[in-house]
């Protein structure tokens, strides 16, 4: 069955994960889901992934037992896609989540966006 928007899909599946308390979640691969990990895994909230072949596998990160994640939310979707300048990128959670936004230098968490002084499409909220 054909996926019509992988990045939700994505975080999905690393949502359900962490719901079921699991260690590691299995993802088909691609390069933006790969610079997303990227991104999660420098922000610190997951351990680790790793991309083998079509496959992505993320290792997921507990505190005390607890998923670190709170919440995962898409923004920009394929039905209503979502810009913001610089001045508009969002600060979620009230600066204890980050934004990913996908600037003309590629994707980066809102801070470093923000502080390169580069808007775009805000693709998703982690908290």
């Amino acid at each position: 069955m054909a996926v019509v928007d992988p990045v939700a899909d994505m975080l999905t599946r690393i949502r359900n994960a962490h719901q079921a308390y699991h260690r590691q979640v299995e993802i088909p691969a691609s390069k933006m889901k790969a610079s997303i990990a990227v991104i999660l895994k420098d922000e610190g909230y997951i351990e680790d992934f790793s991309v083998e072949g079509e496959t992505m596998r993320v290792a997921l990160k507990y505190v005390d037992g607890k998923p670190l994640i709170a919440g995962l939310k898409k923004v920009s979707k394929p039905g209503r896609r979502v810009y913001v300048g610089v001045t508009d990128i969002p600060r979620v959670q009230n600066g204890l989540g980050i934004c990913i936004v996908s600037t003309s230098r590629g994707l980066m968490a809102g801070g470093k966006a923000a502080e390169g002084n580069l808007g775009g499409e805000l693709i998703c909220e982690i908290w």
